[in-house]
């Protein structure tokens, strides 16, 4: 199912705090990502899915590295990628992604501390960020033994539709039916996209 959504920023306090202005929804603190240089907030949308706001931490030291989700890059804040949560394990479904052609990676070991002190710690593959599939197949996560975040997040906002647009429609479809289908997601072909339809209690929006 869809675990979350990405909206990378180079400004998170400010996209944040457009999110809550023009959607009319609560958005709070998630944590530090400590050595990756940035930091999130979240609001829930329903269905045990959630929005990630993710940019910049000026608290930290700069990374090593780049920045994750490409927030060094971009001019303003947009919709990079999405978050699948499978119902089986990780490496299971890895293995039988890669027979139906996509490489997902290896699961990665990640944390963060949320702002009362409860540490997360979760299993993620890297997103596909570039070429060919440009943020649309998902990455995906176990959270383990962790709570999830939606079971603390404000649900002010709801989430109508993620829409999928991919070259090879087939192909997506293949790796959804193998990381599990969500109800939610509608599938087209064509040029890479990623557009979400939100009803929050200001209105329909589309990131």
């Amino acid at each position: 199912m869809i675990d979350h959504l990405v909206l990378a920023t180079p400004d998170l306090g400010a996209t944040s705090s457009d999110v809550a202005a023009q959607w009319g929804a609560a958005v709070v603190a998630g944590g530090q990502h400590v050595g990756f240089g940035t930091r999130n907030e979240l609001t829930g949308l329903g269905g045990g899915t959630y929005l990630e706001i993710v940019g910049p931490d000026p608290s930290q030291p700069d990374p090593a590295g780049p920045r994750p989700f490409g927030v060094d890059d971009l001019p303003a804040a947009r919709l990079v990628t999405w978050c699948a949560r499978p119902a089986r394990p990780l490496d299971e479904v890895r293995a039988e992604l890669v027979k139906v052609g996509i490489d997902p990676g290896p699961g990665n070991a990640m944390s963060r501390r949320r702002p009362d002190g409860v540490l997360l710690e979760w299993s993620l593959t890297l997103p596909h960020l570039d070429e060919p599939h440009w943020g649309v197949m998902p990455f995906l996560i176990d959270w383990q033994h962790s709570e999830h975040p939606t079971v603390s997040l404000p649900a002010d906002a709801t989430l109508v539709t993620l829409r999928l647009t991919h070259p090879s429609r087939d192909l997506l479809s293949r790796a959804l039916w193998v990381i599990g289908i969500d109800d939610r997601i509608e599938l087209v072909e064509g040029e890479p996209a990623i557009a979400a339809i939100i009803d929050p209690p200001r209105g329909s929006v589309t990131l």
